[in-house]
């Protein structure tokens, strides 16, 4: 959205939050976005996008929005350090992982259980951890902590993964991965760190323990979109509605990328939900000239 809204020569100003880059930035590989035939790892691609927005002028700053008035232009969009009048606006905030909300999640979270393997694998050179869901963020990540892991175990509620075809084969060709089916993980225990989780068989009630010294967890995303309520309009999962366009229910307003996409997810579908957004607000702008 900002690489569009720079080319345009619009002022535009991005409220990147403390971690630029979003889930590309965190994610170890990404060999499906376009021009990258070999691959590229996510941070260098976040890298990439951040550095050809500022190409145009964009200005990214690493503050994060803590209060929105969309009421009426100007909008006003307020940080922590600071306050900012905006003609238009474009939200992208994004989506976060689903926490499994059991005990000791809480407890042990930095310390033996998260939700970025390319942030934390370093810390299992040798060691055994466990992840739970089935989806392509639950494989790519066993995936890559089979790096450094000496054990991957997948824990999943079904019987069968809903990862891409090419996420499960390599998996299953993986002899460091190993699954669990038709489980949940309850209980994430420990002492100073995680030691172990509590599962049940969801056919057959029976539970055990599976000893471990992580767990990892991909259960799915959650929009980011708190900051809205009550001014946008939102679905029953809390992604924000918007036509094709991308418009909100605000004029004035454009939202791109995962905050509003329930069903891809992929950075190439955000790029372009981006890319329509800044065209739209670029239009919306010309529309009135003293602005």
């Amino acid at each position: 959205a900002a690489i569009y809204a720079g080319r345009a020569r619009i002022p535009t100003h991005v409220c990147a939050g403390t971690l630029p880059g979003g889930q590309p930035a965190n994610t170890a590989d990404v060999d499906n976005f376009p021009g990258f035939p070999s691959g590229v790892a996510g941070g260098e691609l976040a890298q990439r996008f951040q550095g050809q927005a500022e190409r145009f002028g964009t200005e990214i700053v690493p503050e994060t929005v803590t209060d929105v008035d969309l009421s009426e232009p100007p909008f006003t969009i307020r940080s922590e350090r600071n306050a900012y009048r905006a003609q238009a606006v474009i939200v992208a905030t994004g989506a976060a992982p689903r926490r499994l909300g059991i005990p000791g999640e809480d407890q042990f979270y930095g310390r033996g259980v998260s939700s970025c393997a390319t942030c934390d694998g370093f810390f299992y050179q040798d060691k055994q951890v466990v992840v739970v869901g089935g989806g392509d963020a639950a494989i790519d990540e066993s995936l890559f902590l089979t790096r450094f892991a000496d054990k991957v175990t997948v824990v999943h509620r079904r019987d069968e993964l809903r990862a891409t075809k090419i996420f499960q084969e390599q998996a299953f060709a993986n002899p460091k991965i190993d699954f669990v089916w038709d489980s949940v993980v309850e209980e994430i225990l420990g002492e100073q760190t995680v030691t172990g989780v509590r599962t049940r068989n969801v056919q057959s009630g029976e539970t055990s323990m599976i000893e471990t010294d992580g767990v990892f967890v991909y259960i799915g995303m959650e929009p980011k979109s708190s900051l809205f309520i009550g001014q946008l309009e939102l679905d029953s999962n809390g992604y924000i509605v918007s036509d094709r366009r991308q418009h909100t229910n605000v004029p004035g307003v454009f939202v791109a990328g995962d905050v509003q996409d329930p069903h891809y997810r992929q950075v190439v579908t955000a790029a372009g939900t981006g890319a329509i957004a800044a065209m739209e607000a670029e239009r919306y702008l010309g529309k009135y000239p003293h602005h």
